[in-house]
């Protein structure tokens, strides 16, 4: 049984009063990057008239917590954060951290490792941008052929901080290749690769290197679940693959569905508009049922695992 608590907008949540958790989605994205005049402005209300609906659809269907992962550089905002989590009885856990390198903003360039973390840490601990809002894990991300030397420092600064606090990491990683160098500089700097979680790993196509991922520890997330450009039988081969090796309990699925993009009229993302958070209930689990897996592995998959990969131990 897993206990401890989860960081959410309105405060810690006991691991028990939640049931099936989102542990990769967007709520409010800016891909312009954090030197656009506009950046990641929008009105609250506004975000709340389009993405309810979206929360209502999630919620209806038995979603309890999401986890938003637009950290800063692609357009964090605590304040349309905060509106929405009074909207819906999902509750949202908000990022510390900061994107890759060409999204990173001028004012976290220079840092060292331990002022980075420092940061962060406060983030974790009192406060976001002066708020009484706390991150509820830390995000980063890796370009596509990185780490790069500013990427690397972010990498040290997320185990240092993860070390002072216990909160998970997240990367946004794209390669194989590129997860195997993180992970070893994360271990190099002294954090238990169970409190990393490999985003986008269903952008490898080998499912040996996630269950190289898994057996080193690493939570190993598929987090394409309905998107139109990933073949969804596939995500079901790679799922199966790890349950089948012994790695159920390293597995996590989420859609990296939304969002609400301020640079448009209407909030609609030019490309295919908002994703809902609905495919993992209605077409991905039966899918995995339909091939054998148990409800019990579900239950696994869906809530045990993300509430541990998010829980803090100690007391909020």
């Amino acid at each position: 049984m897993i206990s401890g608590w989860l960081q959410t907008v309105k405060g810690a949540v006991a691991v028990e009063d939640l049931g099936l958790i989102l542990p990769h989605e967007h709520l409010f994205t800016d891909l312009r990057g954090p030197l656009a005049p506009d950046y990641a402005l929008a009105e609250p209300e506004a975000v709340a008239r389009v993405m309810e609906p979206y929360l209502a659809a999630a919620q209806a269907i038995g979603v309890t917590a999401l986890v938003e992962c637009s950290t800063v550089g692609v357009g964090r905002n605590i304040a349309v954060l905060q509106y929405l989590a009074e909207v819906t009885p999902i509750y949202v856990i908000a990022p510390t951290g900061a994107y890759r390198e060409d999204f990173t903003p001028p004012s976290l360039r220079e840092l060292s490792v331990e002022a980075l973390a420092e940061e962060w840490v406060r983030d974790l601990t009192e406060g976001i941008e002066g708020t009484e809002v706390r991150a509820g894990f830390i995000k980063i991300a890796m370009s596509d052929d990185g780490p790069t030397p500013l990427e690397v420092r972010n990498l040290k600064a997320a185990a240092l901080a993860s070390r002072q606090t216990d909160a998970v990491v997240v990367s946004h990683t794209a390669s194989g290749a590129v997860a195997r160098r993180e992970m070893e500089i994360l271990e190099s700097a002294g954090l238990d690769l169970g409190r990393f979680i490999w985003a986008h790993a269903n952008l490898e196509p080998d499912p040996t290197v996630h269950l190289e991922a898994a057996r080193r520890g690493a939570y190993v997330e598929f987090d394409a679940v309905g998107a139109e450009w990933q073949p969804q039988s596939a995500l079901v081969d790679y799922t199966l693959a790890l349950i089948e090796a012994g790695c159920a309990e390293r597995i996590l699925l989420s859609h990296d569905a939304g969002w609400y993009d301020p640079s448009q009229p209407d909030g609609q993302p030019e490309e295919g508009g908002i994703r809902g958070y609905t495919a993992l209930v209605e077409e991905f689990i039966p899918a995995l049922r339909a091939r054998g897996v148990t409800d019990d592995l579900v239950h696994l998959i869906t809530v045990t695992n993300p509430a541990r990969a998010f829980a803090f131990a100690d007391t909020p």
